[in-house]
């Protein structure tokens, strides 16, 4: 089948009004371990920084294609309303790769092969012979899963009060807490796009095919980045990276328990699994509404909008 036809009754269920937050931070007072005296999880939880601008265009690239064809007007003011939010996510970490830099880590090794994997292997043309459109509903599968596991981890850094207690940055906890806020405030959008465009016949197995792609691929990418960083951070003599590392990090509360993502895979294959039930969203309004970040940002945009009244 080589037209997308949407599926009229799948469409978005938010009442949260999705939008952008444009956001700005400062990483000159930052140092390189942002835990303290804890290089292994500071350069784990850093592997965002390298996953996410590649990642978060591709979302971009992919969802102007899709775009045209939503025909319901809410989903449609959502998916825009993501767009912009992963727009900001993806400059915004990508800020924090030049900080990394700037401290004698360079991570262009490892984004290249990012880039590579997002705009070329996962790009506009698949590998294998494929009508355009069931490409098109493949790649909408492959955000769908992946936007659960980010959405299971904005939970997470909301809740991380350990992070907190032993002193980590606080304009990284910030800036990792903003986007872990608009993640669950966008959690539905990408699942409910899917829902809409998928079609009727192989929907949920594409579903399936589209967690079954995502779920070793991410824990790949994010092990690789984090081995990479150790490698490549000339302040520490020992550069490995170890299984240890992430098992002490998990039990002591500074870094997301992979087991617990894992576990949640068997709640996405359910047919009748929907996002909205994986984390709150009047939590992340709550950080929003405190977050340095988002307050300056909306300062700004006040200003703005009181120029162009006068």
């Amino acid at each position: 089948m080589n037209t997308i036809h949407p599926v009229s009754t799948a469409a978005s269920v938010s009442d949260t009004p999705i939008r952008p937050r444009r956001v700005a931070f400062d990483w000159e007072h930052t140092p390189v371990h942002w835990i303290p005296d804890d290089a292994p999880t500071t350069h784990l939880i850093n592997v965002l920084h390298l996953l996410l601008p590649a990642g978060e265009k591709w979302f971009v690239h992919v969802y102007k294609e899709a775009l045209p064809l939503v025909t319901d007007d809410k989903l449609r003011e959502d998916v825009r309303g993501f767009m912009g939010q992963e727009s900001v996510h993806s400059y915004s970490h990508a800020a924090v790769l030049d900080h990394l830099r700037a401290q004698g880590i360079d991570t262009s090794g490892y984004t290249k092969k990012l880039e590579w994997f997002f705009f070329d292997f996962l790009g506009d043309k698949p590998y294998i012979p494929m009508p355009k459109a069931e490409w098109l509903r493949f790649r909408l599968s492959l955000i769908a899963a992946i936007e659960h596991f980010t959405a299971l981890l904005g939970k997470w850094v909301l809740e991380a009060e350990e992070l907190d207690h032993i002193g980590a940055d606080p304009v990284m906890l910030d800036l990792l807490r903003w986007h872990g806020a608009e993640e669950v405030e966008h959690r539905s959008v990408a699942f409910d796009l899917y829902q809409h465009l998928g079609g009727t016949w192989g929907r949920y197995p594409r579903r399936v095919e589209g967690m079954i792609f995502t779920a070793p691929t991410i824990l790949w990418l994010w092990h690789v980045g984090a081995s990479y960083l150790m490698r490549h951070d000339p302040t520490i003599p020992d550069r490995r990276y170890r299984f240890r590392d992430l098992t002490r990090a998990t039990r002591q509360g500074r870094a997301p328990s992979f087991a617990d993502l894992l576990f949640s895979i068997p709640r996405y294959l359910k047919p009748s699994y929907h996002p909205e039930g994986e984390a709150s969203t009047q939590k992340a309004i709550d950080y929003l509404a405190t977050s340095p970040a988002a307050l300056e940002a909306e300062r700004r945009a006040a200003e703005r909008r009181a120029r162009l009244s006068a």
